[in-house]
């Protein structure tokens, strides 16, 4: 098992002996340092993911040395010591980024639990960001946005898949992106040089879906006045994707079950098969289980496509990534526009936050396009998003920071996962201690 580096940093020496020589025993490799100043000197040719700062230090205090790893690694997992009774310390510390807190004396295996964890969280935030620049550096302004855990459940899957030949079957709603996530696959494939061939069968006539997918010969039918290769064969050696595949009659779905066996195709008219190599991808904003026991819906197919299933979160299940994708989208449409548009001001903010998102992403890029038109300031305002207006947006006048927002959002997640705190943290994207600390900062309470 490869052992973790871990930076200990406190002016107690007797303490960070200790704590050292039970790390070391445990599963890492550690570096001491007495003083921030040390530690900054040490962590420059040190680089390790997880780091433990006592707040209490002469010179360079815990906060300000928190900063300052944090400028040689954003990524760096800290883990603060604090003695017992200076909780509000340990709060402000994790406002600047710390990960966890401990309070003197330390309890090892709790202690050893936490930094485990820490260098595991590491790892996945290092993962996520790799991910996002290589999907950023294939899409420019089209990659996948989000910090909630269900977008990155997400990209972990998409990074997972891409790589092999399996199929690949991506299940959400209208409008969450589930052909950005295709073409994600397919670029970070080995199939990236090839065609990604996206076929929408939901808008293709069921009379004409078989010479769009198959090809014709020429004199195959009236109007066949020339040989056309279908989808398949323009997607040999790359990805077809086959969107709302649920619409697919039963006739057809028989025929897709038999090319994924053998990968060949016969294109209407003719005798002679093509032996195709394709990687496919499917997806669906239907339920398939139910339209399989409706009798809709092959099984044996579905077995087929579904080797890998890719859920794509509605937006309303991804609450924390709303202002993200809306600042995203702002900023095409300024630059695209020739408009010189800053933000949105707090009761917009929250009118977004607090709105449903039925058409989802897609429905949220609209709506921030029609604000960019509609606005003559260099803020959006309510103004601007006619039809967002909820009950929690309608006596918004008072309103003027933007923790304001924040603390009614949370209030208001807490509230229907019934003080979950767990559920909420993940809803949210933010750590649940992070979450306890903001709690604790506006004041909240289950009674609220």
């Amino acid at each position: 098992m490869k052992k973790t580096k871990l930076l200990l940093v406190d002016d107690e020496s007797g303490q960070r002996k200790m704590l050292a020589g039970y790390l070391e025993k445990n599963g890492f490799i550690t570096e001491q340092a007495s003083s921030g100043e040390e530690a900054i000197q040490v962590y420059s040719s040190f680089f390790s993911p997880v780091a433990v700062v006592d707040m209490k230090m002469p010179g360079m205090s815990g906060i300000e040395l928190i900063g300052r790893l944090r400028e040689v690694n954003p990524f760096i997992q800290i883990i603060v010591l604090t003695a017992f009774g200076s909780v509000e310390t340990a709060v402000e510390a994790m406002k600047r980024g710390a990960y966890h807190y401990q309070t003197k004396p330390v309890e090892l295996e709790e202690f050893l639990f936490n930094l485990n964890k820490a260098a595991e969280q590491y790892h996945l935030v290092v993962e996520h960001k790799i991910l996002n620049d290589r999907v950023r550096e294939t899409f420019g302004s089209g990659e996948i946005i989000g910090k909630s855990e269900a977008i990155k459940k997400v990209l972990e899957l998409i990074n997972l898949a891409a790589p092999g030949d399996t199929t690949v079957l991506i299940s959400g709603p209208s409008g969450t992106g589930k052909e950005l996530a295709a073409h994600a696959i397919h670029s970070l494939s080995g199939r990236k040089e090839n065609r990604f061939v996206p076929v929408n069968c939901a808008a293709i006539p069921e009379n004409l879906l078989e010479s769009e997918l198959f090809g014709f010969e020429k004199g195959a039918f009236t109007g066949a006045d020339r040989r056309k290769p279908g989808k398949f064969e323009l997607a040999d050696g790359g990805t077809i994707f086959l969107d709302e595949i649920g619409d697919m009659p039963l006739t057809m779905q028989a025929k897709l079950l038999r090319i994924l066996e053998d990968h060949k195709v016969e294109r209407l008219g003719s005798e002679d098969s093509l032996t195709l190599d394709f990687r496919l991808i499917a997806a669906s904003n239907k339920d398939l289980n139910q339209m399989i026991k409706e009798g809709k819906f092959r099984e044996d197919l579905y077995y087929r496509l579904s080797v890998v299933i890719i859920p794509m979160p509605p937006l309303l299940e991804r609450p924390g990534d709303i202002l993200l994708l809306a600042d995203k989208f702002l900023k095409e449409f300024s630059q695209k526009l020739g408009r010189d548009i800053s933000g949105f001001d707090p009761a917009a903010a929250s009118s977004l936050v607090s709105y449903n998102w039925p058409g989802n992403v897609r429905e949220l890029q609209n709506v921030i396009e029609r604000a960019v038109v509609l606005s003559r300031g260099d803020v959006i305002t309510l103004k601007e998003l006619p039809g967002l207006k909820t009950s929690d947006t309608e006596s918004l006048d008072n309103l003027e920071k933007i923790a304001d927002v924040e603390k009614a959002h949370i209030n208001k997640i807490l509230g229907r996962l019934n003080w979950n705190i767990g559920k909420t943290a993940e809803i949210l994207g933010i750590h649940r201690n992070t979450l306890r600390a903001k709690i604790k900062e506006y004041g909240l309470s289950q009674a609220d």
